[in-house]
């Protein structure tokens, strides 16, 4: 029976890669899929899903006014059968899209795995991600380590002195440059004290 899955995790705990794994997998079974991924998001180039380690594919850009359901459809429409949806960075998905794509699963019984971060840099929910959390069948937390050794589920943002910022927009996007995953007794000192963090992040495990 087909799925709305969430895989969440911190920044640099290898979302990506697991998405681009997963549709290896399917791809190597003679099955097809189809990438979804934000246009605001453009650091691989448009359209284009790449990970830290290399890993890269081509993807459909979507914005917060499209509709997934009717890009499903028209998919469908055009190429034929198709075995898994797979969107990536799910946290920019709006309320209207994550319902979209729960009746990609319902209606058409097409699974559906979306990979995204579960907070921004304040400690606050994402609107995708807060009702992936709230509809989706399965949620899995892909694990990474801040640099106390901890398990890292908070995500801090950092200036180019590697000092904590405090305020801003919800979506700025950035890499290691930009963001650092820490465990929550972490980002509370962090989010308390005006000192620096260094901004590094420990190997995946």
């Amino acid at each position: 029976m087909a799925k709305l899955y969430f895989y969440y995790s911190a920044m640099n705990a290898g979302k990506t890669t697991t998405l681009l794994q997963s549709a290896h997998n399917y791809r190597e079974r003679g099955m097809r899929t189809l990438i979804l991924t934000p246009r605001l998001d453009h650091r691989g180039g448009g359209g284009m899903v790449a990970s830290r380690i290399g890993l890269r594919a081509q993807g459909t850009a979507f914005d917060r006014d499209t509709d997934l359901e009717r890009r499903v459809d028209a998919d469908l429409a055009a190429h034929g059968p198709l075995h898994c949806v797979l969107v990536d960075e799910a946290q920019f998905l709006s309320r209207a899209q994550v319902w979209q794509l729960s009746e990609v699963v319902d209606r058409l019984g097409i699974p559906v795995l979306c990979y995204g971060l579960r907070t921004d840099f304040r400690g606050e929910l994402f609107e995708g991600s807060q009702y992936l959390l709230a509809w989706a069948d399965e949620l899995q937390e892909i694990k990474t380590i801040c640099h106390s050794g901890s398990k890292a589920t908070m995500n801090v943002r950092v200036d180019a002195q590697g000092r904590a910022v405090r305020d801003g927009p919800q979506v700025e996007i950035g890499g290691n440059e930009r963001y650092v995953s820490v465990s929550r007794k972490e980002f509370k000192k962090v989010m308390r004290d005006e000192g620096a963090i260094e901004a590094q992040q420990a190997p995946l495990p």
